[in-house]
């Protein structure tokens, strides 16, 4: 009788209890039945649903779903944006960024554009008279008498070397027939044409990269310390090299001229059509890649290289055709529509390319503005007095841009196309010379006084005072050796004092703690706990502190860093703009 009062009484304590639940949510039996449904459109109180406003949903609207309440459901719907405000401003921030990227792209192509220009240039006005002063120089020895270890200087060998090679280049064009190779090509079918263009383009490419070292070498061969160990083949073997590597990639861009002469010439433009969608191919092998800021840098540059080669080609297929026709100026502008195909559909490629690589890589706009600095900060680098290379070496090797062999082609085109006879044809000629002169003094003046206001903006203009770390078996050497074995690079690496010149401040406090510049462009410079000390000197620590037990070791490498900076080596590569080697043509390869 026990057992059966505690199971009543334990019934009865479980019914009160359902029984306040129900009083406190007594629609949940209603949802449970299906007989109304919740929405997240009725009032709250601490959690809970009220109970009236759900009877008050159930008397407005009948029991069974229709499909005029699911319409009316989705046209009535709402939603808020602000809830996931910084996904929408990011949206919005690409959109603004792609609009900008037209405009800033096209500051740094038009910047890159004239550095060729000036680069291109300089080949046909200051180089030829940097020649006849290192040739009077030769020839005024005996009567001068001679002083010091040199007969030239170094830039005065590297000049008489690139005259050479385009004396001997120019005499070797001569023996190729541009009218046979027109025909030649002309003969072959539209898909044979196309593939042989795609391929002059890599090979274009590949010349280009392996060009310069080429080159390079044999200026540091021709040039090399004589007191130092060799271990090279000689300057004539790296001599011949060079000249057969000119002749070889003028040959092959004028192969590509007579193609794209070929398509101009065509009578229903199909080749010329193939062609330029070949450009937006190039879209597809760039915009889903990963790119970082230091790649895309290196393929600005290299979209800078090709719109100024393609510019100088077509002026090569204008100055061919216009022969043809006895410099008819009526049939330029039948040329004039195919031309301005041309430059637009590289244009319009470069900046889809361009504008897709910035979203898919979240890339600021501004980075742009960064790439022009840094081109800017090669020239002006390159004026200085302790410079390691001249001005068109540098930009050949940043962008990948070699003016040799496209300046030898277009002497010999212009040689075989205009006909210079008398004294009249002569004095044009000198007045043209003295027009380029002037263009390239005034486009280097613009350009230098550019390249200034961009470095100073970009915080840059302390970098140009670094003295390069000279190795101490370096110190019985004279100057213009020390300065040659080490070029200056705007690294950082050690702290230096700046030279004391007529431009510079002299050293100072304020000097020698350099300003921190720009972080989000250039990594801070390192700061040494004794400014007097030199830079090979190992820092002491602090008395109270113990020495470490790999103070040795630490202090032996130390004292090994002196002697490996007077060999050339490879460099890590840094995320640091600055930091791309020099010597590495940035505008043909992407790491």
């Amino acid at each position: 009788m026990a057992d059966v009062s505690e199971t009543e009484l334990s019934e009865d304590k479980k019914a009160e209890i359902e029984l306040k639940k129900r009083q406190k949510r007594p629609w949940e039996d209603l949802h449970k039945s299906a007989k109304i449904g919740l929405t997240p459109e009725l009032p709250e109180t601490l959690g809970f649903y009220d109970i009236s406003a759900v009877r008050r949903e159930q008397r407005e609207q009948p029991a069974d779903p229709s499909l005029t309440r699911f319409i009316s459901a989705e046209l009535t719907r709402g939603y808020f944006l602000e809830h996931n405000e910084a996904k929408y401003t990011e949206r919005r921030e690409r959109v603004y960024t792609c609009m900008r990227i037209p405009k800033e792209l096209e500051k740094l192509m038009t910047f890159g554009f004239f550095l060729c220009a000036d680069a291109f240039l300089y080949v046909f006005t200051l180089l030829p008279l940097r020649v006849l002063l290192a040739v009077l120089r030769l020839l005024t020895l005996p009567c001068c008498g001679f002083s010091g270890s040199r007969l030239l200087q170094p830039a005065q060998v590297c000049d008489v070397l690139k005259g050479l090679i385009m004396v001997l280049c120019f005499s070797m064009m001569h023996y190729v027939d541009y009218s046979m190779m027109y025909h030649l090509i002309r003969g072959q079918s539209v898909i044979k044409l196309y593939i042989i263009y795609n391929m002059l383009e890599v090979a274009d490419r590949l010349f280009s990269s392996f060009g310069q070292d080429i080159l390079d070498a044999l200026y540091w061969t021709a040039t090399e310390p004589k007191n130092r160990k060799r271990d090279s083949i000689g300057v004539i073997p790296h001599f011949l090299m060079a000249v057969f590597y000119v002749f070889l990639h003028a040959i092959l861009i004028m192969v590509q001229a007579s193609t794209l002469n070929v398509a101009f010439n065509s009578h229903n433009k199909s080749l010329l059509t193939i062609m330029m969608s070949n450009n937006f191919v190039e879209i597809k092998g760039s915009v889903f890649k990963k790119f970082e800021k230091n790649n895309l840098f290196q393929m600005s540059n290299s979209d800078i290289k090709e719109r100024f080669t393609s510019y100088v080609l077509l002026l090569i297929v204008c100055l061919r055709n216009m022969e043809q026709f006895s410099w008819n100026p009526d049939h330029l502008w039948v040329l004039f529509p195919d031309v301005f195909m041309v430059v637009t559909s590289e244009v319009v490629v470069d900046i889809i390319k361009h504008a897709f690589i910035t979203k898919f890589n979240d890339i600021t706009a501004d980075v742009y503005s960064e790439y022009r600095a840094s081109l800017a900060f090669d020239l002006v680098s390159s004026r200085q007095k302790n410079a390691c290379t001249d001005y068109s070496d540098s930009v050949a090797r940043r962008m990948g841009f070699i003016p040799l062999p496209l300046a030898v082609l277009l002497i010999r085109v212009v040689m075989s196309s205009v006909k210079v006879q008398g004294a009249l044809s002569y004095t044009c000629v000198f007045l043209c010379y003295l027009g380029l002169v002037t263009l390239k003094v005034l486009n280097s003046i613009v350009l230098l006084g550019k390249s200034c206001v961009y470095v100073k903006r970009a915080n840059m203009e302390d970098k140009l005072f670094e003295r390069p770390p000279t190795a101490p078996s370096s110190a019985g050497k004279t100057p213009g050796r020390a300065d040659h074995t080490r070029c200056p690079t705007p690294s950082g690496e050690s702290k230096m004092e700046p030279p004391v010149t007529p431009f510079s401040p002299p050293p100072s406090s304020s000097v020698t703690a350099q300003p921190t510049p720009r972080t989000d462009l250039f990594p801070p410079l390192p700061t040494d706990p004794s400014p007097a000390a030199p830079a090979s000197r190992p820092p002491t620590p602090p008395p109270e502190q113990p020495a470490p037990s790999l103070s040795k070791e630490e202090e032996e490498e130390e004292e090994e860093e002196p002697q490996e900076t007077s060999k050339l080596k490879h460099r890590t590569p840094n995320k640091d703009l600055l930091e791309i080697d020099r010597f590495t043509i940035c505008g043909n390869r992407i790491d």
